[in-house]
């Protein structure tokens, strides 16, 4: 049996710790996971760091593969995520229901926290959103960066920040937050999620495996309760 390292951004760490008990009780493997920011694992892997296994966005995977860093076989989509905005439990809720409405809640907010333009997706989605939306000046020293699994929950949850913008399945379920809904889908960030095992993998077996069993219809409630939506839905 194998030991598998998986590298992965931040949005599936909960579903993982939930889910892998059960993986490595049935398949014998055991799993090691690194969780970093899309930036964070783009240089880990440019510097050369090994796994068996990435669970990234898609668009990111694609380029990997043409690149003959992961391979295609045994790729898998597990799950679309979109971007939420959450207060503290028990505070007001925003009205996200209209990008006008959106734009609104920001600027009228005392502060606001996101993770960090171009060190995820929904960071840099946020930050030019709130280009798009012509708010940047007006918002200057109200916007916290921080990724939610580095600080930006407990922002919130403190009412340090009035409201936070992070993917679901990074907010959903969390002590201290309610999550308000996501952003109208004219400026939604939708990100898809997948997994493949790198060409480098020792043990690529074992690799397509956790995938497969990570991916497998019977833990879809699962994925759907930590926040992703299914694949083609």
């Amino acid at each position: 049996m194998s030991t598998i390292r998986v590298m992965s951004g931040g949005a599936p760490k909960e579903i993982f710790r939930q889910l892998t008990p059960d993986f490595e009780r049935k398949s014998g493997h055991k799993v090691e996971y690194v969780f970093a920011v899309m930036s964070a694992l783009r240089d880990r892997l440019a510097a050369g760091e090994k796994t068996d296994v990435l669970v990234m966005p898609t668009n990111m995977l694609d380029g990997y593969q043409q690149s003959g860093l992961v391979r295609e076989q045994g790729r898998a989509i597990l799950g679309f995520v979109s971007i939420h905005a959450v207060v503290r439990t028990g505070a007001a809720e925003p009205d996200l229901a209209t990008t006008e409405k959106v734009k609104q809640a920001i600027l009228s907010s005392r502060a606001i926290t996101h993770a960090t333009p171009g060190e995820t997706p929904s960071g840099t989605h946020m930050g030019k959103l709130i280009e798009k939306l012509g708010i940047a000046d007006a918002m200057k020293g109200k916007i916290i960066h921080r990724p939610a699994l580095a600080g930006g929950v407990e922002l919130v949850a403190s009412g340090e920040a009035e409201i936070g913008f992070y993917p679901k399945s990074e907010v959903v379920n969390t002590d201290g937050l309610a999550v308000v809904g996501p952003l109208p889908a004219d400026i939604q960030l939708t990100t898809i999620y997948g997994a493949a095992v790198t060409a480098s993998s020792a043990s690529p077996d074992a690799g397509a495996a956790f995938i497969a069993f990570m991916g497998d219809s019977a833990h879809r409630a699962a994925w759907s309760h930590a926040g992703f939506d299914p694949p083609g839905g």
